[in-house]
């Protein structure tokens, strides 16, 4: 007897062939193509919409023949995805819509789907791997890296939780993109020739301002800039250097910079310290400096926004981060470390970051996380994914 799948089917290149490779296999696929966002005015020119997608949707479910649902998860997505990246803008952090995507809505809704037509299983065209591993514990899933270094999708999976991993597969984790491209083409299936989406999921590609202007209005604020000589830095690091009790260099390392007391003069000004991320280069429209202006901080509170000239201006580097207790998410439960406990793992704060070596350090207030490289634009409301080898073990919201 079949086994029968339901797969996300999007309309692109990786969604379909991962829906034909299950098919190729013997499975009884059903695609699901999920309508999250309506609203094509806050995107930019060029992207495709909903309506543009599940054409394509139709048409390489068509040629592949298998059946295609529909499933309108717009009102879900608003609240749950939506709602939060305002919510976190507002206070001044960086969101990441991807990562609560997949965890909020994506697989919620793909196993609601599965209830519905009694399926085996489900399926996503995530460069990401699964495999079963039985412990003295139980038996768990483990959430590994797909094969191809490039295009690995797991830390968009880092909040997933077992029951949701339990009956995933993964297709496209063993498989390169550029031979997933020549599946696509191979079998002439309308998606072959898609450019990959960009932006927010399923929103698409935005002005962020604009977009976030629905919720946060403009409030105009002043832009100061703060020399890469300025003594606050060195200050900060003859502070780690000197640091000889190892908790309270824990606790320094992870500490964010302070930008206020250090010596800034005005560049110029902004259209609301909320529309900015650290970190960032474009948007600030200040000109005139011998090297690009990238964003150091920002503080909602009085409105300001902190810049520095250079891609290596100290104040983008932070030796470590900080990830309250009820925030800290483990995929492998089995794995938790507890109080006290400490381990060496490879960390990412960004999809397509290299993965970075550190040491986890479990305390009571939460987790420190503290790397052998200091690290670039490290930002509050992003997620810090921990691996151990090439598998996920957890990941959390940093402070």
């Amino acid at each position: 007897m079949q086994k029968k799948v339901i797969i996300g089917l999007s309309g692109g290149v990786d969604s379909s062939v991962a829906a034909w490779l299950l098919k190729d296999q013997g499975y009884d696929v059903t695609a699901l193509f999920m309508i999250n966002w309506k609203d094509s005015s806050v995107t930019l020119s060029g992207d495709c919409s909903w309506e543009e997608d599940i054409i394509l949707a139709q048409l390489v479910a068509r040629k592949i023949g298998i059946p295609l649902e529909v499933v309108d998860s717009s009102d879900k997505y608003k609240a749950s995805v939506v709602e939060y990246m305002f919510s976190e803008y507002e206070m001044g952090r960086t969101p990441n819509p991807d990562v609560l995507c997949n965890r909020e809505i994506k697989f919620d809704v793909f196993h609601e789907a599965a209830q519905r037509f009694g399926a085996d299983f489900i399926a996503t065209g995530h460069y990401a791997r699964t495999k079963k591993v039985e412990t003295a514990s139980g038996i768990y899933t483990r959430l590994l890296a797909g094969k191809d270094s490039n295009k690995d999708q797991s830390y968009f999976l880092c909040q997933l939780s077992q029951w949701q991993l339990d009956n995933v597969l993964f297709p496209l984790g063993e498989i390169e993109k550029p031979e997933v491209r020549r599946i696509a083409a191979k079998l002439e299936l309308a998606s072959a020739d898609k450019k990959d989406s960009q932006g927010i999921c399923f929103v698409g590609k935005v002005d962020l301002p604009t977009f976030l202007q629905q919720k946060l209005a403009p409030k105009t604020g002043k832009v100061i800039e703060i020399s890469a000589d300025d003594e606050y830095f060195t200050n900060q690091n003859n502070l780690l250097q000197g640091e000889t009790n190892k908790e309270d260099l824990i606790e320094k390392s992870v500490k964010p910079y302070d930008f206020s007391v250090a010596h800034g003069v005005i560049a110029g000004e902004h259209r609301g310290a909320h529309y900015y991320t650290i970190g960032q280069r474009k948007g600030l429209s200040i000109g005139g400096k011998s090297l690009p202006l990238f964003v150091l901080g920002i503080d909602v509170e009085k409105n300001i926004v902190y810049v520095g000239q250079g891609h290596n201006h100290p104040g983008l580097n932070r030796k470590g981060l900080f990830i309250a207790s009820d925030e800290i998410h483990w995929i492998r439960p089995d794995l938790a470390l507890k109080s006290g406990e400490e381990k060496d793992c490879l960390v990412r704060i960004r999809y397509r970051q290299a993965l970075q070596k550190a040491t986890l350090f479990m305390r009571e207030k939460g987790l420190y996380i503290l790397f052998d490289e200091w690290q670039r634009s490290i930002a509050a409301g992003q997620f810090a994914a921990w691996y151990y080898g090439d598998e996920v073990t957890g990941s959390g919201v940093i402070s």
